[in-house]
C-alpha cells in the first residue's frame, strides 16, 4: 500500500516539540567536532550530519533512530564528480571537464554511477550539481561550474539531476541532488568568492536563474543558498530570491540547505546580523529549511520560536520539507539504505569514466602534426613538464586530496593513468621512444633537474609540453589574479621554442588560462581540463589518433586576464569594441573544438510557424567521428541591451566518412524570449536571427532571420 507522506508528516510534526523540530533544521559538520559530541546530537534528533563516510554512518544513524521520534538522519557528501571523497570509490571528470563533452546522457550516467557508490556508503545526499556560471576565470571554483553558459549548465544540471535521483527516490541507488549556489555566486564582484554580487534581479532572471528553474522543473530535491550577496543582500537573507521565486513563482517542492556556515557569516563576514538569534531569525522567515555547520542555530532558534520572533508555523514548513524528502527517499522504511559496497570502484563505473574522458578532450590547435603516425619522422618523443605524472591535477579538486581535510600528499589509490603512462603505454604500439622530464614544478624550477631535460631533447624528434595549474591554485578561497603561465612553467617553455623542435602542448588545469604565446608557438594545443582517472590514457590516446577528439569548449580562453569578461554572449554597445592592446578575439570562444575529421553545414531552413530549424551536416574528412551542432539566437532590435548571441540548442551527433544528415530542432517561444526590467519574460515581436554551426564563432556560423508578429508573454 502506498504511504501518504504528506499525511504522515503532518502527524509526525503535531507530535513534535519546538526543539526536536529545530534539531531537524540542523546539519551538521562531523569532522569538525569530537564524536561523542555527534553522537549526542544523532540521540537528540539532529536532522543531518555531513562529511560522515561508512560505518561512522551506520553507527549515527543507530543513534538517532532508537531515540525519542526515531526519525533517520540524512547524510550529505560532496559527490562533486564522483564519491572522490572516498579513496576507492570513481574518480569521474571535473564538471568543468564533462561539460566539454556536451553529452547529456553520459553526465546522466555518471551521476548514476555516483549515486550508487554514495549509497553504498550509506549516504543520501550530495551536494552538486553546480549551476553557478564560470564567466570570470579569476575564481577560484570555476572547475565546478558546466562553464559560461545558462542553456549548457541547465541541460548538464538536468541531466545529472536525473541521473542522482531518477523516477523514484526511493529504489536502491538513489540519492537527493542538491543544485547550488542560489544565485549569481560565480558572478561575484572581481571573482571574488562568497563576494557581492552587483546585478539587477532582471540580470538575475535572465542569466541566473534559468539554470535553477531547469532543475526544479525535473523534481530537484533540494537547493543550496550561495555565500555570496545580490546587490548587498546576502543570499541566506534574502526572502524574495528563495520564498517569492524559488518556492512561490518557480513551485519548488524540495528543501532550502545554507551553505557552510553560512547563518554565522551573516554576523561575522557580512555584518547583517548582530548575534546568533538576529542570524537565524533572518535565515528562517527568509525561507532557509536547513541550517549547515551551525552549531549555535539551534539553541538560538528555539528561543527565537519560543520568544515569537520566528512563527512556529515558518519552523513547521521548513521541518515538513526536510521530512518529506526523507521519507520520499524511503528512510523512514530502511534508514540504512545501503547497496553492496563492491559497488564503490566498480569495473563498470571505472569504464564509464574512460568513456566520459573521451568525449572531454578538446583540440583547439592542430598544424597537421597530431595525430601522430607509426612512421620514422617521430622516433624519439619527449614529455616535458610536471603535470604528466600528475594524479592529483587529473583529479583537480573535490577528491581525498582535498576534502574534508586537504591532505594534498596523500597516497594515490589505483586504478588511474596519467599521461606519461598512458604515453610509454602505447610506445610500443607506434614504434617510438618516449621519454619523461619533469623539467620543472608549477612554482619553481631545478636548474640541473631542466639541464637533464633538455639533454634528452637534443635528439629528439618532437616535444611534448604539459603544463597547467594544481591544487594549490584553484578551488574555494582560491581565487586568482593572475591567469598567465606561471614564471617555473613560462621559463621552460622560452627554452623549448629556442631548440626549434616542433611542440605539442597539453593543458591539464582547473580551468583556462591566459596562454596566447603556448598557442602561438605550438603546432598543436590540446586540453580536458582535470579529466579524471582516466584522463592520461584518454589524452595519449588522443595524440596517437585512437581517440579521435570531439569536445568543445564551455567556456571561452581570454587572451590575458585584464580581457575578462569574454564570454561569447557579450552585450553590445561597447565604444571600442575592443582593448586597444588586445586582439578583439578572445584566444579561445566557446564552443571551439577540432577534429580529425570535418563537417560541413548547409540547407539551413527554418519555419516561423512551427518554430523549426533543419540543417544538413556532413561528415567530408577521411574517419568517423562526432560533431556538436550549436544553435544560437540574437533579438535584433530589442526594449533592453541583449546578447549579440545565446545559445538555445545543442546536438551531438556521430557520422561516418562521408555521410550527411539533415537535424531538426524545434522551439517554443521561450527560448527567443528576453527579460524586461519589471521582471517579466517576453518574446517581442520584430526581426530575430538563428544561427547554426560549429562554434559561437561568427564566422562557422549559418544565419537565417524571421520576423515575429506580435509580442508574446512567457507564463
Amino acid at each position: 500500500m502506498k504511504r501518504n507522506v504528506q499525511e504522515e508528516v503532518a502527524k509526525l510534526i503535531s507530535e513534535m516539540t519546538i526543539e526536536e523540530k529545530v534539531a531537524q533544521t540542523s546539519q551538521l559538520a562531523y569532522t569538525q567536532m569530537p564524536k561523542e559530541r555527534a553522537e549526542e546530537y544523532a540521540r537528540k534528533g539532529v536532522g543531518s550530519f555531513l562529511h560522515v563516510l561508512g560505518d561512522d554512518a551506520k553507527h549515527l544513524q543507530d543513534l538517532a533512530t532508537s531515540n525519542g521520534k526515531k526519525i533517520p538522519l540524512i547524510f550529505g557528501i560532496d559527490a562533486i564528480h564522483g564519491h572522490c571523497l572516498k579513496k576507492n570509490a570513481t574518480v569521474f571528470p571535473t564538471q568543468l571537464s564533462m561539460a566539454c563533452s556536451f553529452n547529456t546522457e553520459l553526465v546522466e550516467q555518471m551521476a548514476d554511477a555516483t549515486a550508487k557508490e554514495v549509497a553504498a556508503d550509506g549516504l543520501h545526499w550530495t551536494f552538486s550539481p553546480v549551476l553557478c556560471l564560470g564567466r570570470d576565470i579569476r575564481w577560484g571554483r570555476v572547475a565546478e561550474t558546466f562553464g559560461e553558459d545558462k542553456y549548457l549548465a541547465g541541460e548538464l544540471g538536468s541531466a545529472m539531476v536525473r541521473g542522482y535521483q531518477g523516477d523514484d527516490l526511493s529504489a536502491d541507488g538513489k540519492i537527493l541532488a542538491c543544485a547550488k549556489h542560489y544565485i549569481g555566486y560565480g558572478e561575484a564582484t572581481g571573482a571574488r568568492d562568497s563576494y557581492d554580487t552587483e546585478v539587477t534581479y532582471r540580470k538575475v532572471r535572465a542569466e541566473f536563474l534559468p539554470p535553477f528553474e531547469r532543475v526544479v522543473k525535473d523534481g530537484c530535491a533540494s537547493i543550496m543558498t550561495a555565500y555570496g550577496a545580490i546587490d548587498g543582500i546576502p543570499c541566506t537573507a534574502n526572502k524574495k530570491l528563495m520564498t517569492d521565486i524559488l518556492k512561490t513563482e518557480l513551485g519548488f517542492e524540495g528543501f532550502v540547505v545554507t551553505d557552510w556556515d553560512n547563518v554565522r557569516h551573516l554576523i561575522r563576514k557580512q555584518c547583517v546580523a548582530e548575534n546568533f538569534e538576529d542570524a537565524s531569525e533572518i535565515a528562517l522567515n527568509s525561507g532557509n529549511d536547513m541550517m549547515m555547520k551551525t552549531e549555535d542555530y539551534i539553541e538560538a532558534a528555539v528561543r527565537l520560536v519560543k520568544e515569537g520572533r520566528v512563527d512556529e508555523s515558518v519552523l513547521d514548513e521548513a521541518v515538513r520539507r526536510i521530512l518529506t524528502a526523507k521519507m520520499e527517499l524511503g528512510l523512514f522504511d530502511n534508514p540504512y539504505k545501503r547497496l553492496d559496497e563492491s559497488v564503490i570502484g566498480a569495473a563498470e563505473h571505472q569504464q564509464l569514466s574512460y568513456e566520459l574522458a573521451k568525449e572531454c578532450v578538446v583540440l583547439l590547435k592542430n598544424e597537421d602534426v597530431l595525430p601522430l603516425k607509426k612512421d620514422e619522422k617521430c622516433k624519439k618523443i619527449v614529455v616535458i613538464g610536471c603535470n604528466a605524472d600528475s594524479v592529483r591535477d587529473m583529479y583537480g579538486d573535490w577528491t581525498y586530496f582535498t576534502h574534508p581535510d586537504p591532505n594534498f600528499d596523500a597516497e594515490p589509490v589505483r586504478p588511474y593513468v596519467t599521461f606519461i603512462e598512458g604515453m610509454l603505454g602505447l610506445k610500443d604500439d607506434f614504434n617510438c621512444e618516449i621519454v619523461h622530464a619533469k623539467g620543472c614544478g608549477i612554482l619553481e624550477n631545478d636548474e640541473a633537474q631542466l639541464d637533464e631535460a633538455f639533454k634528452l631533447i637534443a635528439d629528439s624528434d618532437l616535444v611534448v609540453y604539459t603544463f597547467g595549474d594544481d591544487i594549490y591554485q584553484t578551488g574555494e578561497a582560491k581565487d586568482r589574479a593572475d591567469m598567465s603561465l606561471t614564471k617555473a612553467q613560462g621559463e621552460v617553455f622560452d627554452r623549448l621554442t629556442k631548440t626549434g623542435k616542433p611542440i605539442v602542448s597539453v593543458m591539464i588545469a582547473s580551468k583556462p588560462m591566459c596562454v596566447p604565446e603556448i598557442v602561438e608557438n605550438s603546432k598543436a594545443f590540446l586540453t580536458a581540463f582535470n579529466p579524471g582517472a582516466y584522463g592520461g590514457k584518454v589524452l595519449a590516446e588522443t595524440v596517437f589518433g585512437l581517440n579521435n577528439p570531439c569536445g568543445k569548449l564551455p567556456i571561452s580562453f581570454p587572451n590575458h586576464v585584464g580581457q575578462q569578461p569574454c564570454y561569447y554572449n557579450y552585450l553590445p554597445g561597447w565604444h571600442c569594441k575592443k582593448y586597444v592592446d588586445m586582439p578583439q578575439r578572445p584566444l579561445f570562444v566557446f564552443g571551439e573544438g577540432l577534429s580529425y575529421t570535418k563537417f560541413e553545414y548547409s540547407d539551413v531552413a527554418f519555419d516561423k510557424d512551427s518554430l523549426t530549424l533543419s540543417v544538413k551536416v556532413k561528415n567530408v574528412g577521411e574517419r568517423a567521428g562526432k560533431e556538436i551542432i550549436q544553435v544560437y539566437f540574437r533579438d535584433v532590435v530589442s526594449s533592453v541591451i541583449t546578447p549579440v548571441k545565446q545559445l538555445i540548442a545543442f546536438k551531438k551527433i556521430e557520422l561516418a566518412s562521408g555521410e550527411a544528415q539533415e537535424y531538426k530542432f524545434t522551439f517554443t517561444e521561450k527560448d527567443f524570449s528576453l527579460v524586461l526590467p519589471d521582471e517579466r519574460r517576453v518574446m517581442e515581436k520584430g526581426e530575430l536571427e538563428v544561427m547554426v554551426g560549429a562554434s559561437s564563432d561568427d564566422e562557422s556560423l549559418i544565419k537565417i532571420c524571421f520576423v515575429q508578429d506580435k509580442t508574446v508573454e512567457i507564463k
